[in-house]
């Protein structure tokens, strides 16, 4: 399941709580579409905005209406034992894989981080995928933390943040890390800006936001990658330019549920509050995006 798109749905909420109707439904979508994995509770699910008893259902609900196909829920939390329970809930749940980011209030050191991921594979029977996402934990792998990681049991893939759109600059830092890690963990795209450019230069997978609301596009960038065309591969990212421009000015999350909200896939709002999705003429300029790259319900 480390390899092709693995797509990452919203966690659509309402004042009483989870909206398993709508995520439900965001579900069907990307089993229509024949996504080769579902990241069900990532950054774009909220998790870390969860209860323990939500995340939990989430998973279910997840693994109960992915049609066969593998399912990775987050089971990032600050306190170790919590991450525990939560990987047990998650097995438990039938999940075909954890994804793991070092979360914490207190900056954590790279001894910390090891043994919380020695920690953890020690109680796992399904794979790991490696959650490097600085820009919410404010911690920075180094390359040897990963070869240290890597070595670990269960672990299987690293999700890797800040590659470049550049082709010889991505190809470079790949091959830079191959040499670093057992051959089974696979290296994948943590963002959509660049994932096409990752695909195309020797990475494994694409973690994507995009792919969890409209997986169609981003299953033809994955496919046309892996027959290595990377010119259709490229074109096809390049059509999404709108989108990615709203990405870099906002952020993933806050448009992706907006483009939910106005589509009437999910319910307004969907995000647990402080966050919200976009409005005003933010909202309105990404209704006409939605528009013009014929992105429907």
């Amino acid at each position: 399941m480390f390899t092709g798109l693995s797509a990452f749905p919203l966690t659509p909420l309402t004042e009483k709580g989870i909206d398993e109707k709508s995520f439900v439904r965001l579900m069907e979508r990307l089993v229509a579409a024949g996504v080769d994995s579902i990241g069900a509770l990532g950054s774009t699910g909220s998790y870390a905005y969860l209860k323990h008893s939500e995340r939990d259902r989430v998973a279910r609900l997840a693994v109960e209406h992915a049609g066969g196909i593998p399912v990775m829920v987050s089971i990032g939390s600050v306190r170790t034992s919590d991450v525990l329970h939560l990987a047990e809930d998650a097995q438990r749940a039938g999940v075909s894989a954890v994804l793991l980011a070092p979360v914490s209030y207190q900056k954590l050191t790279s001894d910390e981080v090891f043994t919380l991921y020695e920690t953890v594979t020690r109680h796992l029977s399904v794979p790991l995928c490696v959650y490097d996402n600085p820009g919410t934990t404010n911690f920075d792998f180094t390359d040897e933390l990963y070869a240290r990681i890597a070595q670990l049991p269960h672990v299987a893939s690293i999700k890797i943040p800040g590659l470049s759109a550049d082709p010889l600059t991505t190809r470079q830092r790949l091959e830079q890390l191959r040499p670093l890690v057992p051959s089974h963990v696979t290296l994948g795209a943590a963002g959509d800006l660049a994932a096409a450019t990752v695909l195309t230069q020797g990475g494994d997978v694409w973690y994507s936001v995009i792919a969890g609301l409209f997986p169609e596009i981003p299953l033809a960038i994955t496919r046309a990658a892996q027959k290595g065309d990377a010119r259709t591969a490229q074109a096809l990212s390049a059509q999404l330019e709108p989108l990615w421009a709203l990405f870099r000015q906002h952020g993933s999350l806050r448009v992706v549920a907006a483009a939910a909200e106005i589509l009437g896939i999910v319910a307004a709002p969907c995000l647990p509050l402080p966050l919200q999705s976009l409005a005003g003429d933010d909202r309105q300029h990404l209704a006409t995006v939605l528009e013009q790259l014929d992105l429907r319900a």
